[in-house]
């Protein structure tokens, strides 16, 4: 094979930018991710530091300021609603030189494949089924596209990762439950708005936030303690909403119209807050990056930052392409032997 082909499993943050990096220095990156559409759902981020830096190299800097939010405010409100606590965001600004942003991870994403678009292979509704690894190839079977041969394989598939349960093993051997679930979704039309503004209402156990974004929609985010053994965690939607409505089924502050709104979406994020611990991401040919390697969880707040300037270590046939510590995503396989 010409040591050049390489399959990136996922299509969130961390797979597209590894395909920018990798097709910069004339790698064949092939992205393969099993949602049949790009997800536009999720939360909002606050975007700053190395994964700005990087997104800037990228030449996603304009991009990700003309459709990303401003906030100058979050502001903790009681049940009634009134002001509590809360501080504004003028010092963030400040001390990045203007390089921050709250923008939604499926925009962010969103601007990562658009920039691979022309340049990289991009297949949807398919997924890995099998790996096979050989001295000189990977032999990859999709479940859709049949049988190819990749030089690498790389997981970028996420908390759930696919790659890292057929090659390092389940996924409860790595994952560590921090106790809590979040979930996710965006209306139109909902009447209180608090432009540029994160509202948020909390009480022992549970927090619930509301965002305004354009063209009259808002988000809101859930996150809230679970005692739930993973194979418990509801899965369908209709579980998922009940769970909600269980937890956040008072007249505490907006509650009762947010899940009225809640009852009208069929798009809905929901998940439980793990960290992935691993003690090593790659094996052979195949490796890991991003959430699917090392996630830090919806609480660490660069999650995100993390999959765009994750690097591999040096473990069998990679070796990154720069200094130890220059903090750049596109961590290169070099030829193999």
């Amino acid at each position: 094979m010409s040591g050049k082909k390489v399959l990136i499993s996922g299509l969130g943050i961390a797979g597209p930018t590894l395909a920018f990096w990798l097709k910069a220095t004339g790698f064949q990156p092939t992205l393969v991710e099993h949602a049949p559409l790009l997800r536009s759902g999720g939360y909002v981020i606050d975007f700053w530091g190395l994964g700005y830096d990087i997104a800037e190299r990228m030449g996603l800097r304009d991009e990700i300021n003309r459709i990303g939010y401003h906030i100058r405010e979050m502001r903790i409100v009681n049940e009634r609603g009134r002001r509590v606590s809360g501080f504004g965001t003028r010092v963030f600004r400040e001390l990045t030189g203007g390089r921050y942003v709250t923008i939604s991870r499926g925009a962010l994403s969103r601007l990562l494949v658009e920039k691979i678009t022309d340049s990289a292979e991009i297949i949807l509704g398919d997924e890995i089924h099998s790996l096979q690894e050989y001295r000189d190839c990977v032999e990859v079977d999709l479940a859709r596209g049949g049988r190819h041969e990749f030089d690498l394989v790389v997981g970028a598939d996420g908390l759930h990762s696919k790659v890292r349960r057929l090659i390092f093993g389940p996924q409860d051997r790595f994952e560590k439950l921090l106790g809590y679930v979040v979930a996710a979704f965006e209306t139109t039309g909902y009447r209180s708005r608090d432009e540029d503004v994160y509202v948020m209402f909390s009480d022992p156990g549970r927090m619930v936030g509301r965002v305004t974004l354009g063209d009259d929609r808002t988000l809101f985010l859930f996150v809230f303690t679970t005692d739930l053994a993973t194979s418990a965690a509801p899965t369908d939607l209709a579980a998922q909403k009940a769970m909600l409505r269980a937890r956040f089924g008072d007249k505490a502050w907006e509650c009762p119209q947010i899940l009225d709104a809640l009852d009208r979406t069929n798009d809905l994020y929901f998940d439980r807050v793990s960290q992935i611990r691993m003690p090593k991401w790659s094996r052979g040919r195949i490796a890991l990056v991003g959430d699917a390697a090392y996630c830090v969880s919806l609480v660490a707040g660069q999650g995100s930052a993390l999959a765009m300037t994750g690097r591999f270590r040096k473990d069998g046939p990679w070796h990154p392409s720069c200094d130890e510590d220059q903090p750049l995503s596109g961590v290169i396989p070099l030829a193999y032997r």
